[in-house]
C-alpha cells in the first residue's frame, strides 16, 4: 500500500514533462512546416516572376507575389524616373473605381519618397508616426503597418516595393522583411531579363524597319512614299502619338513640314516651324537627338507654339549628321505619358539619316530628269533646225525657181501659195525650236507665251479636278509682243478660274492660235453656261483688255450645245519674211 503511494507522484511527473515536450515539439514542427511552406511560396513566386519577359507583366507579377508572401492587404510597385520621382505606380488591392476617387497617382512624396531618398528596407508599425508621413488624400483607405524594400537592377535602383496592412498581425516582422528582400532580388533579375528581351526585340524591329526603308529607296519609290514609311515606322516603334518631318526652307530660318501623321496631323502639316525654336535649334546645331520630358514645361521653347499643342514628351532628331542638316524628324507623345528614353532615341539618328537620304535622292532624281528633258529638247530642236528647216527651205527655193518655167496662171498661183505655206511652216518650226530651248529656263516673265499658257493650263488642273485640253497653233512666241502676251495670260487665267468656280464643267478645251495677223484665245467648257443677270466683273475686265488692244471678246454657247464658248481676239504685229530671205 505504502509502496503504491510513494510511486504515484513519481509516475505523473514524467508524463507531464512528456506532454510539455510533445507540445513544444509540435510547435516547432508547425514552425518548420510554416517556414517550409513560406519558402516554397517564395520559390514559387521567384519562378513565376522569372518566367515573364514582358516588362509590364513582370512588374504586375512582382506586386501580386509580394502581397501573397507577406500576407498584406495592399501592395504597390513604384518605378523611379530620371527626375528621381515615381514615373509609374502599379497597385494591388485597390479597385479601379476607388483609384479614380483617390485621384492622381503619387509622384514620390512622404513615405514613398523616403525610400527613394534612402533606398534601404523600411518597416513601420504605424505609418502616421514617421516624420516623413504626409497623410493620405481624400477617399484613400486607412493604412497603418508598412513594409518597403528597394528593387535594384545591378547597381541601379529601379523602384520600390510598398506593402501595407498586415492581415494576420498588427505589424510586419523581420521574417517578412527578409522574404520581401529576397523577392526584390529576384525581381531585379527578372526586370533586367525583361529589359534585355525588350531591347533585343526593339532592335530587331528597328533593323527590319531600316531594311524595309532601304528596299523602298532602291526600288525608286517616290520620296513622299519613303518619308511616310519612315515616319510611320518611327512612330510605331517608339510608341509616339505624333510623327513629323520638316525640311529647311532655302534662304529662310524656317522649316516646312513635308509630312505629319498621328494626333492632329492635318493641323500640324500646315504649320511652319521656326529654326529659332530652342528645341529645334539644338537638334540642328548639335546633330544629336534632343529630348524634352515635358514640352509644356520646357524653358527652351514656348508652350504656346502650335506645333506642341497637346504634347508632353518630345524628341527632335536632325536629318543627316554630315554637314548642315536638311531638317528634323520630330516624335511626340501625348501629355502625361512617359518620356522618351535612350532605348527610344539612340536608333532614331540612323533612321533619320535614311529620311535625309530619301530627300537627297529625290532631289538628285529631279535634277537628272530635268537634265534629261533639256537634253532631249536640245536634240529635237537641233534636228528640226538642221534637218526639217533646211529641207523645207530647199523645197521652197526649188518651187520658186520652178515658177519661171510655168506659164499657166492657175499653176503659178498654186505654186505661190505653196511657197507661202512653206514659209509659214518654217516660222512655226522656228517658234517651236525657240520654245523648246527656253521652256523651263529663266523666270516666268522671260519665258514665251507658249510656255506661260502651258503653265497656266497645268496649274488650273488642281482647281478644276482635271487637266484641260490645250492646242497651240502659229508663231505665238515670235509674232506676239510681250504686252499682248501678258493680256492673253491674264484673260486665260480668269477664264479658267470662272470655269472652275461657276460652271461645274467636266471638260475644258483651250485653243491659242496666231494666224492672219490676229491672236485668238478660245476657252470652251461643257458646264452650265453663263446665267443671265449675273455680275460680270471678270468678263468685263477681259473685254476691256481686248478693246485696249483693238480686239473684241465674244461669249456664247458652244457649237455642240450647252456649256460656254469664250473667244478673245486681238490683232498682233507680224514680221514680214519669206523663204527666199
Amino acid at each position: 500500500m505504502g509502496g503504491e503511494r510513494r510511486g504515484g507522484p513519481e509516475q505523473h511527473l514524467p508524463k507531464l514533462r512528456l506532454d510539455e515536450l510533445l507540445g513544444e515539439l509540435q510547435v516547432r514542427i508547425d514552425a518548420v512546416r510554416g517556414t517550409r511552406d513560406r519558402l516554397h511560396s517564395l520559390l514559387e513566386a521567384v519562378l513565376s516572376v522569372g518566367r515573364e519577359l514582358d516588362l509590364p507583366q513582370v512588374l504586375r507579377s512582382i506586386v501580386e507575389a509580394a502581397v501573397v508572401l507577406v500576407d498584406a492587404e495592399y501592395g504597390a510597385l513604384g518605378v523611379i524616373g530620371d527626375d528621381r520621382k515615381l514615373s509609374e505606380f502599379l497597385t494591388v488591392g485597390i479597385g479601379d473605381e476607388q483609384r479614380a476617387e483617390i485621384g492622381a497617382l503619387p509622384s514620390g512624396h512622404g513615405i514613398l519618397g523616403e525610400l527613394i531618398r534612402h533606398p534601404e528596407p523600411l518597416r513601420l508599425p504605424e505609418l502616421s508616426e514617421h516624420p516623413a508621413s504626409y497623410g493620405f488624400p481624400a477617399n484613400h483607405p486607412p493604412m497603418h503597418s508598412f513594409l518597403g524594400v528597394p528593387i535594384r537592377v545591378r547597381d541601379e535602383v529601379f523602384g520600390n516595393l510598398y506593402l501595407t496592412e498586415k492581415r494576420s498581425g498588427k505589424e510586419f516582422d523581420a521574417e517578412d522583411e527578409a522574404v520581401l528582400s529576397t523577392l526584390a532580388v529576384a525581381a531585379g533579375v527578372a526586370i533586367e531579363n525583361a529589359r534585355l528581351y525588350e531591347g533585343a526585340m526593339r532592335r530587331e524591329r528597328w533593323i527590319l524597319a531600316s531594311g524595309e526603308v532601304t528596299s523602298t529607296l532602291l526600288t525608286g519609290a517616290p520620296s513622299a512614299e519613303v518619308l511616310e514609311l519612315i515616319v510611320g515606322k518611327a512612330r510605331e516603334i517608339a510608341s509616339a502619338d505624333v510623327g513629323m518631318i520638316a525640311e529647311r526652307v532655302p534662304g529662310e530660318g524656317t522649316l516646312r513640314p513635308m509630312l505629319a501623321v498621328g494626333l492632329g496631323a492635318e493641323r500640324r502639316s500646315g504649320l511652319v516651324l521656326s529654326g529659332q525654336d530652342g528645341l529645334v535649334e539644338a537638334a540642328l546645331s548639335t546633330a544629336e537627338p534632343v529630348v524634352s520630358a515635358d514640352i509644356q514645361q520646357d524653358s527652351r521653347t514656348g508652350p504656346s507654339e502650335p506645333q506642341w499643342t497637346g504634347l508632353g514628351p518630345v524628341v527632335v532628331v536632325p536629318l543627316g549628321t554630315s554637314g548642315k542638316p536638311r531638317g528634323v524628324l520630330l516624335l511626340g507623345r501625348a501629355a502625361g505619358r512617359t518620356p522618351f528614353g535612350d532605348a527610344d532615341t539612340e536608333p532614331l539618328l540612323g533612321f533619320a539619316g535614311q529620311a535625309a537620304l530619301a530627300l537627297e535622292l529625290a532631289e538628285r532624281r529631279r535634277d537628272a530628269e530635268q537634265i534629261a528633258l533639256l537634253q532631249d529638247r536640245d536634240r529635237i530642236a537641233r534636228d528640226l533646225h538642221d534637218l526639217a528647216i533646211q529641207r523645207l527651205f530647199a523645197a521652197g527655193m526649188t518651187l520658186q525657181s520652178t515658177q519661171r518655167f510655168v506659164e499657166h496662171p492657175e499653176a503659178m498661183e498654186r505654186l505661190s501659195r505653196t511657197v507661202d505655206d512653206l514659209d509659214d511652216t518654217i516660222k512655226i518650226i522656228r517658234s517651236t525650236i525657240f520654245g523648246l530651248r527656253t521652256h523651263g529656263g529663266g523666270t516666268r516673265e522671260d519665258s514665251g507665251l507658249r510656255g506661260r499658257v502651258s503653265e497656266a493650263v497645268k496649274t488650273s488642273g488642281a482647281a478644276l479636278g482635271f487637266s484641260p485640253a490645250l492646242r497651240i497653233e502659229g508663231l505665238v512666241d515670235t509674232d506676239v509682243s510681250g504686252d499682248i502676251a501678258d493680256h492673253a495670260v491674264a484673260v486665260l487665267g480668269e477664264a479658267l478660274s470662272n470655269a472652275a468656280r461657276h460652271s461645274g464643267a467636266q471638260s475644258v478645251d483651250v485653243r491659242l492660235q496666231c494666224a492672219g495677223g490676229e491672236l485668238t484665245l478660245t476657252v470652251t467648257d461643257d458646264g452650265c453656261g453663263v446665267p443671265g443677270g449675273v455680275v460680270r466683273s471678270g468678263l468685263k475686265n477681259m473685254e476691256e483688255r481686248a478693246v485696249v488692244l483693238g480686239g473684241a471678246l465674244t461669249i456664247g454657247e458652244r457649237p455642240e450645245g450647252g456649256g460656254t464658248r469664250l473667244e478673245w481676239r486681238v490683232p498682233v504685229r507680224r514680221d514680214a519674211g519669206s523663204v527666199g530671205k
